[in-house]
Formats: structure tokens, C-alpha cells, sequence
């Protein structure tokens, strides 16, 4: 009896095995339930540590970094100032002994080699108002440096040294840079050569407000790659090595980095760079209008269907767009099928053509979209390029801006932009002068310079304000 009981237990035992086991293999030949399938492992929480199989080369910066550090140079600057202050009659009875020899003011900067033979892209501000410029290279031989160009609008400058063979940095394209992709950003901050630090592209298209130029073109790249003072004009490059952008200004209430800092777009610094290296001069191409960028109150306003594009508020008499048929109240969606939605987007794109250059511009008009061709003109309101063999007695002239019009409380006049080595150097007038009349005759624009001046003919007389607001009035022999 025992001995069936048993035998009993251990029947029941294999039979609850086997089903044990059938049960179980059922279970894992069931499919995926498809939640679980669907399930997407991007939104799981994850731990923030650094698994062992993580692929530090997707990281890694190196190749760039080497790559690009030999072509980036410190740039040093040195401006004579008088501090002297004359008093021609104690300098009657006691002479000048007690006149001292000018004090050095010293700049720093960064610059970019662009060229194997010397030629180095850095920022206006670096090298504006400079007597020398210094550059040294990252292997530490140091070189003076000349003056070939500056363009204050877009705050570019181009120098020269005398070298050969020079490691040099090839432009990459700013228009395919992606919100979130890595850059290092090489320069020489606080004075420190070859510094690398390292960011991600945080926005495009920037307008700071930040140049004075009444023409200037302000759409930077904004990352969160670290700068501070001496690297402007700078490199921003991509991971592949790639020039991408001139590295310009910092957003800070401490003069330190807080977090954001800005380049130029490097196709803007190319054109840039090439009008100066051709002309001498860059060629600046305006639709001639006045705009500003389109929100929610203005959409409202002007009962506008969508908030998109940019808004023209003027039209500029004889300029491209009057001419081409565009008014006031138009909206500008496009220009050469490469869609704009704010005013700094549309300043970069204009300022890759020249005076002369046909470009599709497609704008709305009572809701609806309309195509047109616009001959693009300079800011004299021509379409003729302009070569730096055109200087009058050697200055460079620019048109007013708002600013200078209320700052000086005048209607006309036109700003000495560089004042060069000429005759209005020699008479002592400086960049930033405003000359309103030459020649009893007024002046209102840059043209009206050249027809007064131009060809060799003679200077009589000139008025004007000095950068310090006072008023100038030269009388000379007829």
C-alpha cells in the first residue's frame, strides 16, 4: 500500500514536470506583444554614466584640432597715442621740453591663414585704427603684417605677410551647418596662442545690433563653444576641419564667457575676402529698401495670412527694387528660391552678390505670391563696380547713417570711412569725419564726391564735423 503511494507522488511529479515544460515552451514561442515592439527606446530614461562599449572616436576632435591649430596666428596691434595736450603759448616762451613721445597702445587679436603665400582673414575691430600690425605663428616665428583690406560693414579685415609654404585653413560651407553639430572654435584668448575649445552650433541667423555701419551685415552663427577676449577673428571649424566661420563677439555683462559667442558665416567672409583681394574694395549690393521682420502684431496689423518673411516699410527712390516693381508693404519670401524669415537671413543673402547681378526675388502681395526679377545696384545707387582706384585724394566715404544724422543734427553729408594717406589725411582730418559741403557745393551722397572731387580737380573748399562733433571749415587758394 505504501509502495503504491509512492508510485502515485512520483506519476504526479512527472506529469506536473511535463507540463511545466510544455507551458514554458509556449511561452517562449509567443511573438513580441506589440506594444513591446513598438516601444521607442529613444524617450526611455537613461543613467548618465559612460557605458564601457561607449565609441569615444564619435568624440573625438582631434583630427580638427591638429589640423586647423598651425593655421589660426595671434595678431598684435600697436597705436600711437598723444597724450600731450599743446599750449602754443607756453610752447612760445618755454618751448616743448616738457612734450613726451607718444604712448603705444597694444591690441591682440587671432587671424586665420587663408593662402599658403600670407594671406590672413581676421576681424575689422582687431586691426581698425592700428600703426602696426604683428602677427605670430603657432610655431612662433613672427612676422609685420600689411594692410590689404577692411570692410567695416561686415567687420572682415584682410592682412599679408611675407611667407611661403604657410598651413592654411580651406573654407567649408556655412549654408549646410545644422543646429546641434559640433565645432571647436581655435584662437588666441588672453593673449594664450593655440587655444581649441569645443561647442555645438546653437542658432543661425543673429542680427546683435553690434556694427555702427549704417550697410552692415549681421547674421552670425551663435554656438556655445567658448571664447574671451584676443579671439576675435578667430576659426570656427567643423569636426572634418572645415573653415566655417570668423569667430567676432561674445554676449557677456563681465567681458568673460557667459555662455554664447557668434562668427561670421564663412560664405559671407569669402565674398568678403575675394572683393577685396579684386577691387580692393568690397562690393556692396542692396535691394534698396527698408525692412523688418515679421511677427504676430504686424501679421494682425496688415492682416497677413501667415507670419513669414520679411517686411519692406520703404522702398529707396532709384533703387533696384522700386525699379523692379516692389513697394511698400510688400513681403519678401524668397531670394533665389532660398527662403528668408527674418531681416538678418536677408542681409546674408543679398550680400553675396554684387552690384550688376540678377536675382529672383518672389515677395507677397495681398496674400498672394509674386515673382520678380531685381538688377541689384551699389550703395551710390548704381550698378558699376567700384576699385579702390577710385578713392578721392585717398579716403574711402561710406553714406550716413540715422545715428550720425541726429548725433550731428544735419540732413546731408557723407562719412570718411578710411581716410587713407592722401590730402584730407594731410589737412588733419580723421576716419569718422562727416563732410556736408566741397566746394560751396552740398554733399548727400558718396557719388556726389567723386563729381566734385574726381578726375584731378581742384579743392577749394570743404565743411564738415570732425568724430568729435566739432564743426570744420577749410578755405584754400583757388
Amino acid at each position: 500500500m505504501k509502495g503504491k503511494k509512492i508510485l502515485g507522488t512520483f506519476m504526479v511529479a512527472i506529469l506536473g514536470g511535463i507540463i511545466a515544460i510544455f507551458a514554458y515552451s509556449l511561452m517562449l514561442d509567443r511573438p513580441e506583444e506589440p506594444a513591446l515592439a513598438e516601444r521607442d527606446d529613444s524617450q526611455l530614461v537613461r543613467f548618465a554614466n559612460l557605458p564601457a562599449d561607449f565609441n569615444a572616436e564619435q568624440f573625438d576632435f582631434t583630427f580638427a584640432a591638429e589640423n586647423t591649430v598651425h593655421g589660426v596666428v595671434h595678431v598684435k596691434t600697436v597705436t600711437e597715442r598723444d597724450n600731450n595736450y599743446r599750449n602754443p603759448l607756453y610752447e612760445f616762451f618755454y618751448g616743448d621740453r616738457y612734450r613726451r613721445d607718444p604712448e603705444p597702445l597694444l591690441g591682440y587679436g587671432s587671424g586665420v591663414i587663408i593662402s599658403e603665400d600670407g594671406y590672413i582673414v581676421t576681424n575689422n575691430h582687431v586691426i581698425e585704427g592700428s600703426d602696426e600690425i604683428e602677427v605670430t605663428l603657432n610655431d612662433k616665428r613672427l612676422f609685420k603684417a600689411e594692410l590689404i583690406g577692411r570692410d567695416p560693414s561686415t567687420d572682415i579685415a584682410v592682412i599679408r605677410i611675407k611667407a611661403k609654404n604657410l598651413p592654411y585653413l580651406k573654407y567649408g560651407d556655412s549654408d549646410e551647418l545644422r543646429l546641434g553639430q559640433w565645432v571647436l572654435a581655435v584662437g588666441n584668448p588672453f593673449n594664450l596662442t593655440s587655444t581649441v575649445t569645443a561647442g555645438i552650433i546653437s542658432a543661425k541667423g543673429r542680427n546683435l545690433g553690434l556694427l555702427p555701419d549704417q550697410f552692415r551685415i549681421e547674421s552670425f552663427i551663435q554656438t556655445d563653444a567658448a571664447l574671451n577676449r584676443g579671439n576675435s577673428g578667430g576659426a570656427l571649424v567643423s569636426t572634418e576641419g572645415d573653415f566655417v566661420g570668423l569667430t567676432t563677439a561674445i554676449i557677456s555683462p563681465t567681458g568673460g564667457y557667459a555662455g554664447n559667442s557668434f562668427a561670421i558665416p564663412v560664405n559671407i567672409v569669402k565674398k568678403v575676402v575675394d572683393d577685396l583681394l579684386e577691387f580692393g574694395e568690397v562690393q556692396r549690393a542692396i535691394l534698396g529698401v527698408t525692412i523688418q521682420d515679421v511677427d504676430a502684431e504686424l501679421a494682425e496689423n496688415e492682416n497677413l495670412d501667415k507670419i513669414e518673411g520679411v517686411y519692406i516699410n520703404g522702398v529707396r527712390e532709384e533703387g533696384a527694387a522700386r525699379e523692379a516693381g516692389i513697394k511698400t508693404g510688400d513681403i519678401i519670401l524668397s531670394v533665389n528660391n532660398v527662403k528668408v524669415n527674418s531681416v538678418a537671413e536677408l542681409q546674408e543673402q543679398i550680400s553675396r552678390y554684387r552690384p550688376k547681378d540678377k536675382v529672383q526675388v518672389v515677395i507677397k502681395r495681398d496674400n498672394k505670391e509674386k515673382p520678380f526679377e531685381v538688377i541689384l545696384r551699389n550703395t551710390e545707387g548704381s550698378t558699376e563696380i567700384v576699385r579702390s582706384d577710385d578713392l578721392v585724394m585717398g579716403a574711402k566715404f561710406g553714406e550716413l547713417s540715422e545715428r550720425d544724422r541726429n548725433r550731428y543734427n544735419i540732413s546731408n553729408g557723407v562719412k570718411i570711412t578710411d581716410v587713407g594717406d592722401g590730402y584730407l589725411n594731410d589737412i588733419g582730418l580723421k576716419t569718422g569725419s562727416v563732410i556736408t559741403e566741397i566746394n560751396g557745393q552740398t554733399v548727400h551722397r558718396v557719388g556726389d564726391v567723386r563729381d566734385i572731387l574726381g578726375g584731378g580737380r581742384t579743392l577749394y573748399s570743404m565743411q564738415g564735423f570732425r568724430p568729435d562733433g566739432t564743426y570744420f571749415s577749410y578755405e584754400f587758394r583757388r
